[in-house]
């Protein structure tokens, strides 16, 4: 076993598997999860269990907090019976979760005061990097705390990139996530521009994706799309998630993203009509209702 003890609170869709890379990379492993079913894998294969933040804090030299949005962050990590109520001086807080850079300095400064050293390192991959342990890490943070802490995180990845002081480590996820929602509205409209046009949305696909249109979306999203898979990888209301904190961000410093505002309403739009279950790349759906006409469908 490795020396430093490590709680990880937050088994879901990525959550879990991460847990279970630091598990089998050797780390004394304490979990937290408010079902406290999804953590039974985890304590069959020798992880301990804890019953609140607090508790597991209390065990652990680093924790790993990885769970929805800014909120939960903040009462997982400082609300009643939380990380904070356990929290000891030397102790590293590292959360994977993508939320506000704003709330990440607040607890940042918050937890200084308790001694603890906290790094912001949301990660990209999807849930099939988390379960090959191949995850992109954005940290900000306390540099010196990074370095105590990247053996587990090359147990939960394999590129990970320092990009300054407390809160840009969700800077860089933004930036992340901007990129991505471009990718994926830009793919919709392509398809249905194509197919509208008189044109086989296939072969345009196969036309484009070696040349200067070439990215990871039309890599990997378009065969799903045409063979009617809208099931996610990374669901709608997720990307809708991000990309509101995206907003609040750019209001917090008056800055001006008119494509990214668009991309916001569409993927908010994908949860007011039902569909933040789907795919990111299924936002398709919204290009679909605006021009009346559905990919495969003449």
């Amino acid at each position: 076993m490795n020396g430093m003890r490590v709680g990880c609170i937050g088994l879901g869709t990525m959550g879990a598997p991460m847990a279970e890379n630091l598990l089998k990379a050797g780390f004394d492993l304490t979990v937290y999860n408010r079902t406290l079913s999804k953590a039974e894998r985890l304590v069959s294969q020798g992880a301990f269990l804890a019953h609140s933040p607090a508790e597991l804090a209390g065990k652990s030299d680093v924790v790993f907090v990885n769970v929805s949005d800014s909120a939960d962050v903040i009462r997982v990590v400082l609300g009643e019976g939380g990380v904070i109520e356990g929290a000891h001086s030397g102790m590293i807080l590292v959360d994977n979760s993508t939320i506000k850079p704003a709330a990440s300095r607040m607890i940042y400064e918050t937890m200084r005061e308790k001694g603890v050293s906290c790094l912001d390192a949301p990660v990209s991959g999807g849930e099939i990097g988390a379960i090959n342990g191949t995850l992109t890490i954005m940290v900000g943070g306390d540099e010196d705390a990074l370095e105590r802490v990247r053996p587990m995180l090359e147990a939960i990845g394999s590129k990970i990139t320092y990009i300054g002081g407390p809160g840009c480590g969700q800077i860089a996820k933004a930036a992340n996530q901007i990129m991505v929602a471009a990718q994926m509205v830009a793919e919709a409209e392509l398809l249905i521009f194509a197919q509208k046009a008189g044109a086989d949305s296939q072969r345009v696909i196969e036309a484009i994706k070696s040349g200067a249109a070439q990215c990871w979306t039309l890599d990997n999203k378009p065969q799903r799309l045409f063979a009617g898979n809208r099931a996610p990888g990374f669901k709608s209301s997720l990307q809708a998630k991000d990309l509101n904190i995206v907003m609040d961000t750019v209001k917090e410093f008056g800055m001006s993203l008119p494509g990214t505002a668009i991309n916001t309403q569409l993927f908010n739009g994908m949860v007011a009509n039902g569909k933040g279950d789907q795919d990111n790349s299924a936002v398709i759906h919204m290009i679909e209702l605006l021009n009346n006409e559905y990919l495969g469908e003449s």
